[in-house]
């Protein structure tokens, strides 16, 4: 409003001083002259806005708070208790205690960093000022260490203006400006902007005017200063993990509190197949279901829709190439070696086969994990090892050859065999993996895979006939659930037994 305001007056007067004779080529050649130092100043890091937010109580009813986020309740906490510092600090002061000047939200992508600021600000009566590590580094020096001062300094005077006590500070994605000093050899500008921080969080006090909060977020703490890190500055490290089974159903009902959902849907089983998912894929998850119930024309999200975003979620959209007959087949037999050794080694695992093309992925199984686990034993890995050779396998004894198809497969084996070996759970015993010869750990990781790999053989040839009959079901159907796997793999057992009795 103001810049249209000076426009409609300069143009005036020039206007007038036009009308009056006056000759205006030296003021337009002054106002261009300031204008492009204007524009100079503004590259090289003058005068840098930071976006802030004042919550009054209208903004509040629809903002985001600390009940709108769910699975991170350990989080939650220690941040609740550290915003007390700004929120009671007459209480805080009463005990001595000395008030945090940092915290430092760390965790994988998607985990809530972000919202769980934006909560902070919704639950102090501050102003909240918001920047991303990208926006403090130029290639100009000197102009990152001037936008830490600005920040700060915008912080104070906004919260003069809206007359509050206290702000908050939120710098995302801090490790840019904040990583390892010597780590840019070739350009100094990262260190000075570090230490313009450095010596900002160290000028903050429980007696100033204005009491200010910084609270940063990072999925790469490992690469952040030591003396960052330390207290006094960063005071606590907050660290926020993917939701166990608990918060992914809580994280669910938050996000689905809003849609109809069909008798059908039973949000705990939907979090039992969804482990390993973080809050922003749940998000996701219930957004996709929504998405392909209205293209369905559905009243109601039912557990098809979910089950189709889980896919989705996982491997990506559907795809439109069709593989040849001959490559489809392959394709069906090598995805039901991969069920059958599941079902064999941990009988009800297999919730979904399909052949449908997702991503870079031609055909797929989906595991349902009964429970959320975090530490696994020697026979688990051995098992995960087997399930991932179980394609490749069963290719190779119905079709005669294997295929690039497992190449995934096998680096994924590869992968577990060398956390086997430096668990220290393999023949060599407790060793250091970045110690052992190269041949070694290829002799052992060899050996490893070579005895799931004839455990496999053996389980494919007995159960042939069930592969070959229900990839010829998956190759009608595109896609089957891994109860109709479980009714044949019956049947065969149940034939067995009675052969033997006979």
């Amino acid at each position: 409003m103001l810049k249209e305001v000076g426009v409609g007056v300069g143009l005036g007067v020039i206007i007038s001083l036009i009308w009056l004779g006056f000759n205006i080529y030296p003021l337009l050649f002054l106002l261009g002259l300031f204008f492009l130092l204007f524009k100079v100043m503004d590259v090289r890091g003058g005068v840098k806005e930071f976006p802030f937010l004042s919550h009054n109580k209208h903004q509040i009813r629809n903002s985001i708070s600390f009940d709108d986020i769910g699975g991170q309740n350990s989080a939650k906490k220690e941040l609740l208790e550290a915003l007390d510092f700004i929120k009671i600090p007459e209480k805080i002061g009463l005990m001595g205690i000395r008030p945090l000047k940092g915290i430092l939200l760390a965790g994988p992508p998607g985990t809530g960093k972000t919202l769980l600021a934006k909560a902070a600000a919704a639950y102090t009566d501050s102003v909240f000022v918001s920047a991303a590590g990208s926006e403090f580094i130029e290639m100009y020096a000197g102009v990152g260490a001037q936008r830490v001062r600005q920040i700060f300094q915008q912080a104070r005077n906004s919260a003069r203006k809206k007359n509050k006590q206290s702000a908050i500070i939120f710098i995302d994605e801090i490790e840019i400006l904040g990583a390892k000093r010597g780590s840019h050899s070739s350009h100094l500008e990262y260190d000075q902007t570090l230490n313009q921080l450095l010596v900002e969080m160290d000028g903050l006090s429980m007696e100033d005017e204005i009491r200010v909060l910084l609270i940063a977020a990072t999925n790469r703490a490992d690469l952040l200063d030591n003396a960052l890190l330390r207290p006094g500055r960063f005071d606590r490290i907050v660290q926020l993990e993917l939701p166990d089974l608990e918060g992914r159903l809580q994280i669910l009902k938050l996000h689905t509190r809003n849609k109809p959902l069909a008798k059908d849907v039973q949000l705990e089983k939907i979090a039992a197949e969804t482990f390993g998912f973080s809050g922003a894929q749940l998000e996701s998850l219930a957004n996709e279901a929504a998405i392909a119930a209205l293209r369905e024309k559905s009243k109601c999200l039912e557990r098809k829709h979910f089950s189709e975003a889980i896919d989705k979620v996982i491997m990506g959209e559907k795809l439109d190439r069709r593989p040849g007959e001959e490559e489809i087949r392959r394709i069906a037999i090598h995805e039901m070696g991969h069920a059958l050794i599941s079902e064999y080694i941990k009988p009800c695992s297999i919730s979904t086969i399909t052949i449908v093309p997702r991503g870079k992925a031609m055909g797929y199984i989906r595991q349902k994990p009964e429970r959320d686990s975090y530490v696994h034993t020697k026979e688990y890995l051995e098992g995960q090892i087997a399930i991932l050779l179980g394609g490749a396998v069963s290719e190779e004894e119905l079709l005669g050859s294997r295929s690039t198809g497992a190449l995934n497969d096998f680096q994924q084996a590869v992968e577990l065999a060398k956390k086997i070996i430096s668990s220290g759970m393999s023949s060599l015993g407790v060793i250091s993996s970045q110690d052992l010869p190269g041949g070694v750990l290829h002799k052992n990781i060899k050996e490893i895979i070579s005895i799931q790999e004839e455990r496999v053989r053996i389980i494919i040839i007995k159960y042939r006939e069930v592969i070959e009959q229900a990839a010829q079901y998956l190759l009608k159907k595109e896609r089957i659930s891994g109860k109709y796997l479980r009714e044949l793999l019956n049947v065969k057992n149940t034939n067995e037994v009675e052969h033997e009795v006979v």
